[in-house]
């Protein structure tokens, strides 16, 4: 008498396809994850540029009118890296600020902040007013 055996297990087919399953949702989690932390990354980096840049302005906003044009042109508001450090800000990678005026009255003032992101690229950050006086 032959005995019948009644299986409640997965069969191989069945573990591998679960197996694969798996795995594909489990990469399309880390790439977004990754792609996410990149992202966040730039982010940061393009806050910390836009602040910079504030600060700036609000340093020639600050200045006498008369001044303003001659402190820009003596080079007061171009900083490189230590510049931005010794200002009591945490600089960018290869951060550099430049300041130019254009006019005069109203000044038209453009203060550019540049610096490499992680993977090396240039990025910019341009913010620009008119002051009068």
């Amino acid at each position: 008498m032959a005995k019948k055996f009644l299986s409640k297990a997965f069969t191989l087919p069945e573990l591998l396809l679960v197996a694969a399953i798996l795995g594909y949702a489990l990469s399309v989690v880390l790439l977004t994850f990754i792609n996410s932390a990149a992202l966040n990354e730039a982010s940061r980096n393009l806050t910390t540029a836009t602040t910079h840049a504030e600060f700036v302005m609000e340093n020639i906003k600050n200045t006498v009118f008369a001044s303003i044009a001659t402190n820009i042109g003596n080079g007061l508001w171009t900083w490189d890296t230590a510049a931005v450090t010794s200002q009591g800000l945490m600089a960018l990678n290869t951060e550099s600020v430049s300041t130019i005026s254009i006019g005069t009255n109203p000044l038209d003032i453009t203060v550019t902040v540049t610096w490499n992101d992680t993977q090396g690229r240039s990025r910019s950050k341009i913010l620009r007013t008119l002051i009068s006086g």
